[in-house]
């Protein structure tokens, strides 16, 4: 049997709305993946150690309050300094579109926007975690 995909929700910053983290959250475990979820008001240094701690294969951001171009390369760059290179890496939120590309360059592996299906992240994380 193989063994279940892990996820880390996570929360960066001061944004303090979770809902669509917790609907993301809960639409990952209906589709079967092991999900933790970190709560609100995390930094970056935080949000990378749960997920050493944890061994994820994903971590997944939602952000909404704008600082997503500073909280989510500071993710990955920490995880990067922890020896997780092979942890995928998504984000979502309010995102403007001209931000993705530079996001993407950061090593955000892919970014979803408001009106996302939740099929769809469940289809890329699938896709995407050998």
């Amino acid at each position: 049997m193989d063994k279940r995909i892990r996820v880390l929700v996570a929360k960066p910053g001061l944004d303090g709305h979770d809902r669509g983290a917790k609907v993301v959250a809960r639409a990952l475990r209906d589709a079967g993946f092991e999900v933790i979820y970190t709560g609100i008001r995390l930094t970056p240094e935080q949000i990378a150690e749960s997920a050493l701690q944890e061994d994820v294969n994903v971590v997944a951001l939602s952000l909404l309050s704008g600082a997503h171009n500073t909280l989510f390369p500071k993710v990955v760059d920490l995880l990067k300094s922890k020896g997780m290179n092979d942890v995928l890496t998504i984000g979502g939120g309010v995102i403007p579109d001209a931000d993705i590309p530079g996001l993407k360059a950061a090593g955000v592996a892919e970014v979803f926007t408001p009106g996302t299906p939740t099929g769809a992240i469940v289809d890329y994380i699938r896709a995407s975690v050998k």
